[in-house]
């Protein structure tokens, strides 16, 4: 029986960099996709804040959510625990430097975060209908960013099994799409037929602008109901915390790096909440159109702690000032501007991969409400597409289309009943080469010092290349022989590279994926045994097979890490 039948709800859970959020329904009234908006400690968001409190020891998880963030500071010096956030940066190829340090292990972090999403689901869906059991009648579509590789969804199932979301690790109950894909199917849904382009060629671009990342992608409608990927999907840090970041770094200019310091490892709280303040008056309401826009930053409301950290020069100056600092329009477009620049380029880059006109672009995400950034991309590209929207409810679009994503698993062995959703991920363009480390036969020109005492050396032999157009479910292999006579088994060792194509596998860039072994019984037939493996491309995951021809063994796996940090 299949793995489907069980599946009574799906869920649709974007775990956000800064928010996250959810969506939920019942397989037996797709039309019924509720978004939540009752979170602990608030009510009529549709996201909260991807942020933990812990105990003293940071074991045990005391809040999470929106109460974890701090309230309005008292002048007293509290020695509070540290709230825990932004543990999602660590995550992807983000430059060391910029990832925060935390006191916990940021797989700890996630895992604590998913396992208190999990018991507020589980709530939610047992307030509305009876029996359910969330490992047993779950299909869970976590969404990732675009840029993710197959060990960063590996980390994510790792952590989503031991929050007890899903009852084993390699759970099919638990699947994966792009932050950026599920936005496409939600705007397909929505945008399109409002545009009138719901039509067989439509190609349509989604910036999707979250709180760490960007991430692009363009599709095209192949039929009415399928969507096909035209160009590799891109992505790059440069969400609206790093206009946060900027912030920070105008107060190290008005104060001193050495009170910011201060303020961050004393009192993170009230950090904090100069921060959250800062967002709610100047980063959301910032339009760009005001250029009389200002804000003044009362230090004494917002942080009195500084009102000990900074200098006897600087004090001086503050208080001449009554401890206010005018943030003016150029400082905000200042923090804006070069995070809006990169995302610019990125558009520029995606259009101009594009085979052929772009018919829309739709912009989503929670930094996707920004009258500014909207400005700013209107005016780039309104001559080069002739369609540019934003969705009613942009921080919605994700969560809502990754629970239609998995209405259409859910159902895609039924035919009859849900033909209007069947349509989903057609075919996706590969960002990596990926291959296996090979040994072959070492010959006259080969660099000497790879030759080992056999006479061979290693190579990395690819099997499926970058820029590929791939199908759902296609596979792609190759057959091999044991080297040795006698042995009893081969490891497949997977790597991927950027690159479309790599000699060695420990060239640049060339990254080892994981391992898969097959066992070689019948070793009176010497070398004579051969072995087919290769690579299926699922609706988001990679699995890498093996099959010994002789004996009809299959072995399979969805890359379990080894030893990463």
């Amino acid at each position: 029986m299949s793995w489907r039948s069980d599946i009574r709800i799906i869920i649709g859970l974007d775990f956000g960099t800064t928010f996250s959020g959810f969506a939920y329904c019942h397989v037996s009234d797709a039309n019924d996709i509720c978004t939540n908006d009752k979170w602990p400690g608030e009510a009529g968001q549709l996201k909260t804040n991807t942020i933990l409190q812990y105990d003293s020891n940071f074991t045990n998880v005391v809040q999470w959510g929106n109460p974890a963030l701090s309230k309005r500071p008292s002048r007293r010096n509290r020695n509070e625990p540290k709230p825990i956030e932004l543990f999602k940066l660590h995550l992807g190829n983000l430059q060391e430097n910029l990832r925060p340090k935390l006191p916990v292990d940021y797989k700890k972090a996630i895992t604590d975060y998913l396992r208190e999403f999990g018991k507020l689901i589980n709530v939610r869906i047992n307030e509305r209908w009876t029996g359910i059991n969330f490992t047993e009648h779950v299909l869970l579509v976590l969404t990732v960013p675009a840029e993710y590789t197959e060990k960063d969804k590996a980390i994510m199932r790792e952590c989503a099994f031991n929050a007890k979301l899903i009852g084993d690790k390699c759970s099919q109950k638990l699947q994966f799409t792009t932050e950026p894909e599920a936005a496409a199917l939600y705007c397909m849904e929505n945008k399109l037929k409002e545009y009138d382009l719901l039509t067989t060629g439509t190609t349509f671009m989604i910036v999707d602008c979250g709180g760490g990342t960007v991430d692009l992608t363009t599709r095209k409608l192949i039929g009415t109901k399928q969507l096909g990927e035209i160009t590799e999907r891109i992505g790059d840090f440069c969400g609206s915390t790093f206009i946060d970041k900027g912030f920070v770094e105008f107060l190290r200019g008005k104060l001193g790096s050495r009170a910011i310091d201060l303020l961050m490892e004393n009192q993170y709280g009230q950090f904090q909440y100069i921060v959250q303040d800062f967002c709610r008056r100047v980063k959301m309401p910032f339009t760009g159109e005001d250029e009389g826009f200002l804000y003044e930053l009362d230090i004494e409301e917002t942080a009195p702690i500084l009102l000990q950290y900074v200098s006897k020069e600087t004090k001086n100056l503050m208080e001449d000032n009554e401890w206010l600092i005018e943030i003016k329009y150029n400082d905000v477009k200042k923090m804006f501007d070069p995070i809006i620049d990169r995302i610019i380029r990125m558009i520029h880059i995606q259009l101009s991969n594009n085979q052929g006109a772009c018919s829309a672009m739709f912009i989503v995400g929670g930094f996707g409400q920004s009258k500014y950034l909207q400005k700013r991309i209107k005016k780039e590209f309104q001559h080069r597409v002739k369609t540019i929207s934003i969705p009613n409810q942009p921080v919605a679009a994700i969560v809502r289309g990754a629970t239609i994503y998995g209405l259409s698993l859910k159902n895609s062995s039924n035919t009859d009943k849900m033909n209007n959703l069947k349509f989903m991920i057609s075919t996706r363009r590969l960002k990596y080469t990926y291959g296996v480390r090979v040994s072959s036969l070492w010959k006259e020109g080969d660099p000497l010092h790879r030759k080992d005492a056999d006479g061979r050396m290693t190579i990395f032999r690819s099997i499926v290349k970058r820029g590929t157009e791939v199908k759902v479910d296609q596979e792609f292999s190759s057959s091999y022989l044991p080297v040795n006579p006698t042995q009893t088994g081969i490891n497949f060792l997977v790597y991927y590279t950027t690159e479309y194509d790599a000699t060695y596998c420990d060239d640049p860039g060339v990254e080892l994926l994981g391992t898969l072994r097959i066992d070689l019984p019948d070793v009176h037939l010497a070398c004579d045994r051969p072995v087919t493996f290769g690579f299926s491309f699922g609706q988001m995951e990679i699995t890498a097979f093996a099959k010994n021809e002789l004996n009809g063994q299959n072995f399979q796996t969805k890359f379990d890490l080894l030893n990463d940090p």
